[in-house]
């Protein structure tokens, strides 16, 4: 039975192809600003990608510190610190919508688009 757990999961993966997937959705997402996605894995990345916004706010050596554990790209992770950071300083949360697309040709699933605001 599945009462009680509040933990998602994407598929009968292990948890480090997830936690891979996840990391490198993330950094797409920094540098692209927008990713065309499933509605799962988009559903699954918000709030991880929300949490790292919110940290890269701060600005003291354990929060880089951090960061570069939870992200492991230089690039992703200097665009978050210098641009997100401080576009989003005032704004106490929200900073990605997710939009609906089409269904995917080939296999018919729900296709979305995240976003940074």
């Amino acid at each position: 039975m599945r009462h009680r757990k509040n933990k998602r999961k994407i598929g009968a993966k292990a948890n480090s192809q997830n936690k891979l997937l996840y990391r490198n959705l993330t950094a797409s997402l920094i540098l692209n600003e927008k990713l065309k996605t499933t509605t799962k894995k988009a559903r699954l990345l918000q709030p991880i990608i929300e949490k790292l916004i919110t940290l890269s706010r701060q600005s003291d050596l354990s929060t880089k510190r951090r960061l570069q554990s939870l992200l492991n790209n230089k690039t992703a992770e200097k665009k978050l610190k210098t641009e997100l950071s401080k576009k989003y300083k005032n704004k106490p949360g929200g900073y990605t919508r997710i939009l609906k697309l089409d269904r995917r040709q080939g296999d018919g699933a729900t296709m979305v688009q995240i976003e940074l605001l």
